[in-house]
C-alpha cells in the first residue's frame, strides 16, 4: 500500500504542489489510515485544507482504494520543537 501511496505522490500530487513550492510527504499508515503531511508553502498556506482534501485525499484514494482514510498530518518534529525551544532560551547564536 505505501507504494501505491509514494507512486501517487510522486507522479500527480507532488507536480501540482510544486508549482506552489511544496509537496506533500507520507508520514505513516496505521490501520489502513494514511497519515500526510503538507510540506514547504503548502504547509503553511491558508487554503491547505482545501489542497489536501481536493489534491491529496483525492488522488490517494483513487489509487490505493484499500486506505480507510486520507489524515493531514499536522504535527511537529521533535528537531523542530527543540530549535524552537534553543531560540526560546535565546540559545541559538545570531538570531
Amino acid at each position: 500500500m505505501e507504494e501505491k501511496i509514494q507512486k501517487a505522490l510522486d507522479e500527480k500530487i507532488n507536480p501540482q504542489l510544486s508549482a506552489h513550492m511544496g509537496q506533500a510527504v507520507l508520514t505513516g499508515v496505521e490501520d489502513g489510515v494514511v497519515y500526510i503531511k503538507l510540506t514547504g508553502a503548502c504547509g503553511g498556506c491558508p487554503a491547505s485544507e482545501e489542497t489536501f482534501e481536493y489534491v491529496v485525499k483525492k488522488h490517494i484514494m483513487e489509487e490505493c482504494p484499500e486506505a480507510a482514510d486520507v489524515v493531514l498530518d499536522t504535527s511537529v518534529s521533535e528537531e523542530l520543537m527543540d530549535f524552537a525551544r534553543k531560540i526560546l532560551n535565546k540559545e541559538v547564536k545570531g538570531l
